[in-house]
């Protein structure tokens, strides 16, 4: 498998309803639920990419466009935009959709990165 497919066939998708005990005092998503979910599509696209055990090292550029109120669903869609030497960087893209009609729109973007481990946390390569 070439690049290309490799980073296609680790696009991941996870779709989560926003019920009240996910909300805030306002009725919408606690950014902190927003982005453990995130983190959670990230680690699982990076990790389908390389197979190989991966971290967490960074979260760049989270953009919280649209507030997500209860009640909605949410799609959290994860590619991988960029592979480096040791590291995996991936874009969670959030995207807010009606419960009962076909709206969706973009609400939340951020960048995610990750390192290839071996079993003693060190950096090693990831597979290409």
């Amino acid at each position: 498998m070439d690049m290309t497919q490799r980073i296609e066939a680790a696009e991941t998708r996870i779709t989560k309803a926003v019920f009240p005990n996910t909300t805030n005092h306002y009725a919408t998503l606690f950014g902190g639920t927003a982005l453990q979910w995130m983190d959670e599509a990230a680690f699982i696209t990076a990790t389908r990419f390389s197979r190989q055990k991966t971290v967490p090292v960074c979260s760049d550029r989270i953009d919280f466009k649209t507030p997500i109120p209860a009640g909605t669903f949410v799609e959290l869609v994860g590619q991988v935009v960029k592979v480096g030497n040791t590291s995996i960087q991936v874009r969670v893209t959030v995207y807010l959709e009606q419960m009962y009609d076909e709206t969706r729109e973009k609400a939340i973007e951020g960048l995610f990165t990750f390192v290839a481990v071996d079993d003693a946390m060190r950096p090693i390569p990831v597979k290409k």
